[in-house]
């Protein structure tokens, strides 16, 4: 009796303490249960190695970016009563970001949104892209950045990702050498610095997609969140989506949001661009007093978890995009239906199909010159 019982006090005690190392390890990485797991992104494509990468600041928010695509994977910040948010969509699998899966937080490149046509001069040479949205090219059809495994190696709070994307890749001409940064700054920033140089005349817009909902990814319709986009003109489209190649004033229209509104309010009028793009599916001229400058683009923010964001970027355009097309193909990392405007997008960039649009901010990239481009995006709780 006396040997059973000293067995079962050794078994008590080594059981607490392998139910404090557990505690200790989970304490000790710091990451809310809502992270998704490294595990599930560490494998090898055509060789080349596919990480998770996890960013922390003073304030409880966490990063979560894949070297997959250069994709944000999570945006978690904490909320009321200890309960963490995750506001951006995504995918707890690499798995699932293979499929696709609507560019969630992907970069994407060479030239973001839309080209029409597929097809572009430079100095009287004809380049011919994949038409993935036929008649046009979207977001620069299977050759995508975003379904590329990027180098990648983080200091701190920085991930430096790169990409060589070879001469005629996609259609491209030049061989561009790609840099991309994030850091999580401590006062709940994540900046993103965009870099490039070619080997040949080309185009290039890079952007991120990443889709956000400031209620929590998954929580449902954002139409009841409030957004704001810094912008006098829109560029108005076709049918197609292609930009006509005119400044449209928001003035007097449901483009006019230059004060915080709700989406919903607008964004089922009667109005011909809205009808186009199945409501807000388009490119938003941002003011600013000098060209390349950072100053505030877009904010985005809910009433009921009091989580919000603010855009800032050099760049001189921003589409804002309501989740239109989103139709439940896709199953987020809260096990959720992505379904009709559940998120939305706000990507910065130059103008959709500028290529064609010598009226619009050019997107030439000579050899010699460096791209440069820059967007903040600041979180609120």
């Amino acid at each position: 009796m006396k040997t059973h019982l000293i067995l079962l006090i050794t078994f008590l005690a080594l059981g607490n303490a392998c139910i404090r190392q557990d505690s200790s390890n989970k304490a000790k990485s710091g990451l809310p249960e809502i992270a998704v797991k490294a595990e599930d992104f560490e494998t090898t494509i055509d060789g080349r190695e596919v990480k998770l990468f996890n960013l922390t600041n003073k304030n409880g928010m966490l990063v979560q970016i894949t070297n997959f695509g250069a994709a944000i994977v999570s945006v978690i910040l904490p909320g009321e009563n200890g309960k963490f948010i995750d506001v951006a969509l995504g995918y707890s699998s690499l798995e699932q970001y293979r499929k696709g899966g609507m560019n969630a937080g992907f970069i994407v490149g060479r030239y973001a949104n839309r080209i029409s046509k597929g097809s572009f001069e430079i100095d009287g040479t004809k380049y011919q892209l994949e038409l993935n949205q036929s008649p046009n090219t979207l977001h620069s059809g299977s050759s995508n950045y975003g379904q590329r495994v990027w180098d990648a190696e983080q200091e701190g709070n920085t991930v430096f990702l790169s990409l060589l994307s070879p001469d005629m890749d996609g259609g491209f001409p030049g061989e561009l050498k790609v840099n991309v940064t994030y850091t999580l700054t401590e006062d709940n920033r994540i900046e993103m610095v965009y870099e490039a140089e070619t080997t040949k005349k080309t185009v290039i817009n890079l952007t991120n997609h990443s889709y956000f909902n400031m209620a929590g990814e998954g929580s449902g319709d954002v139409q009841d969140q409030y957004i704001k986009i810094n912008a006098d003109y829109i560029t108005p489209v076709s049918a197609e989506l292609i930009p006509t190649g005119e400044l449209m004033p928001v003035e007097g229209t449901p483009f006019d949001l230059r004060e915080e509104i709700r989406i919903i309010v607008n964004i089922n009028d009667n109005h011909e661009q809205l009808q186009f793009g199945r409501g807000y599916d388009h490119n938003w001229v941002l003011n600013k007093e000098n060209p390349g400058e950072l100053t505030f683009a877009a904010s985005f923010r809910s009433e009921n978890t009091g989580l919000g964001l603010k855009v800032y970027t050099t760049e001189p355009g921003i589409q804002f995009y309501s989740g239109n097309f989103m139709d439940g193909t896709y199953i987020g990392k809260s096990g959720s239906k992505y379904n009709f405007r559940n998120a939305i997008a706000l990507e910065t960039q130059h103008f959709p199909d500028s290529p064609n649009k010598p009226s619009f901010p050019s997107t030439i990239l000579e050899p010699g010159k460096k791209y440069y481009q820059k967007t903040i995006l600041e979180f609120t709780f």
